[in-house]
């Protein structure tokens, strides 16, 4: 990567994480309705994966997509103003948290049901392939979705149709309260692929460089081999499932351990020892990340809410 490129990634890596803290905030202080679920540790997996990504290839993820959407190009404008249901918010104010989506930047959505959206990635990858194109459709969900039927049928047939899908299973280490070693036979994930003859690989999702060469070479088989491939990305949410997950399934010393592998303060550590970057040139992009934050959250709290006869519109499709 260039040396510009790997300033924007450490960007767009803080830029999502002090959009998740004041979001936290202000879902603590009553702004923020329903329900919401952090990516604070895992921005590395998102950051690295979509700058790997041609910008025609499609991105469909899970409920945990506040990240997604920022590495996809929405603004913090839009993600904040989502987060509080104002009407400028990319979704209208209609999807909330768990349901970002803009297409015009083939962002298909975060998807609420757990694993509801890989039989709709297979379909995207179908209508490519009666396209005649060479499209990828990167599919993104947690380990918990990995026990269900969704994810059988959808590599099954995404295998036997020759789809060009890019699985990718972030493993954050818990479906919800429940440990992988819990709730799998099978606790190494990618190994679920071999089942179907599948491709697959593994990396560690806590450093954005090994993500991004590996989704790299991942994107590169399905492209040129017109056939899935499965990616584990290892990884650790520092916050519990959602806001109000008490934690009780896990230790805090367990937490502390990944903390210190902040995947933010490798990929620091990373520039400054590489000399891509200067720490007055890392605060820099710090302290722009504050400002632009702050300005959303202005932006989303002085927008209107959604009109009445909102309702009654995008039933279908507008």
């Amino acid at each position: 990567m260039k040396k510009e490129q790997q300033l924007d990634l450490y960007y767009q890596m803080v830029l999502i994480r002090r959009l998740e803290e004041r979001g936290a905030e202000l879902y603590q202080a009553g702004k923020i309705g329903g329900f919401m679920h952090l990516y604070i540790g895992q921005e590395a997996v998102s950051t690295g994966l979509i700058a790997a990504r041609e910008e025609r290839d499609r991105v469909i993820t899970a409920y945990r997509d506040h990240g997604v959407a920022v590495n996809c190009g929405i603004s913090a404008n839009e993600v904040m103003a989502e987060l509080l249901g104002k009407a400028t918010g990319m979704s209208k104010g209609k999807g909330g948290s768990m349901h970002m989506a803009d297409v015009s930047k083939n962002m298909w959505g975060g998807h609420a049901i757990v694993g509801g959206h890989l039989p709709i990635a297979s379909g995207f990858a179908i209508g490519d392939q009666y396209a005649g194109n060479d499209n990828i459709t990167i599919c993104m969900f947690g380990d918990g979705a990995t026990n269900i039927g969704y994810f059988h049928e959808a590599l099954n047939i995404s295998k036997i149709w020759n789809l060009r899908v890019l699985w990718v299973c972030e493993n954050n280490q818990y479906g919800m309260g429940t440990a992988v070693d819990r709730a799998s036979a099978v606790t190494e994930i990618r190994q679920k692929a071999e089942g179907y003859g599948m491709k697959n690989g593994q990396v560690d999702g806590m450093d954005v460089t090994k993500v991004y060469e590996a989704a790299a070479e991942a994107m590169k088989y399905v492209r040129e081999s017109s056939q899935p491939y499965l990616l584990e990305i290892d990884t650790y949410r520092f916050r519990g499932h959602s806001m109000g997950d008490p934690e009780r399934y896990r230790k805090q010393e367990e937490v502390k351990k990944w903390q210190e592998n902040d995947p933010i303060g490798i990929f620091n550590k990373q520039l400054l020892d590489k000399k891509v970057a200067t720490k007055k040139v890392l605060d820099e992009i710090e302290a722009r990340v504050e400002e632009e934050v702050a300005k959303a959250v202005e932006f989303a709290e002085a927008s209107p809410e959604p009109a009445m006869e909102e309702l009654f519109t995008d039933i279908y499709a507008d």
